[in-house]
């Protein structure tokens, strides 16, 4: 055997002794003699651990706010110049809040979703395909409706309490309002949508 060999079994039995000797130590340790940590200082090196989480209704008004409030701001103020019609824009803006509900938000949800199917009580068309498309079309001409109808709501009730007073500031079409009662009116569509499928499922249950 030559000594190239020879000096590589020496390193083999030692490394193997190394780690016998370190594997008998641990196992023969009195646990008494062991130091002992709190939770809250074994918690500090725990790099795993997440401190806290966002609820998941907060995350879910945080992901559809920011979605109405960007279709807002690129349809409202991007296309303010190019459509000077009032109708025309509200017709846009409604076609593509159908298309981002469809496409980016309620896709979103699935993928964050921890179980198959959990945050469909968030969604207010829950199905897939073309026909769930056509679907969610449909739903966000009722979203612009209602976001029309909070905007005019409050804007005349502003004149009304001011007298009709010349240069009354009314509220304007930007990306947080918008968002806001965008995400508003789905929400109470879905909680709707969710009591009567509880009722009609308790009614079948009796």
């Amino acid at each position: 055997m030559s000594k190239t060999k020879k000096d590589q079994s020496k390193k083999s039995a030692s490394y193997y002794d190394l780690h016998t000797g370190a594997v008998e130590d641990l196992v023969s340790a009195d646990k008494e003699n062991t130091p002992r940590y709190s939770k809250e200082e074994l918690d500090k090196y725990r790099s795993g651990k997440v401190k806290w989480r966002f609820p998941e209704w907060l995350k879910v008004v945080l992901i559809k706010f920011w979605f109405y409030g960007a279709v807002c701001f690129f349809v409202f103020m991007g296309l303010g110049m190019l459509v000077p019609n009032q109708i025309d824009m509200l017709f846009i803006a409604a076609i593509v809040m159908g298309m981002v509900t469809d496409l980016l938000i309620n896709h979103f949800l699935r993928f964050t979703e921890k179980l198959p199917g959990g945050n469909a009580r968030w969604m207010m068309v829950t199905r897939r395909g073309a026909a769930g498309f056509v679907m969610n079309l449909a739903y966000g001409f009722l979203l612009m409706f209602l976001v029309v109808t909070v905007y005019n709501t409050i804007n005349s009730a502003i004149y009304a309490i001011t007298g009709g007073v010349e240069n009354t500031r009314l509220l304007s079409v930007e990306p947080v309002l918008f968002g806001l009662f965008a995400t508003g009116a789905d929400l109470l569509c879905v909680a709707i949508r969710n009591t009567f499928k509880k009722i009609i499922s308790d009614a079948k249950g009796k």
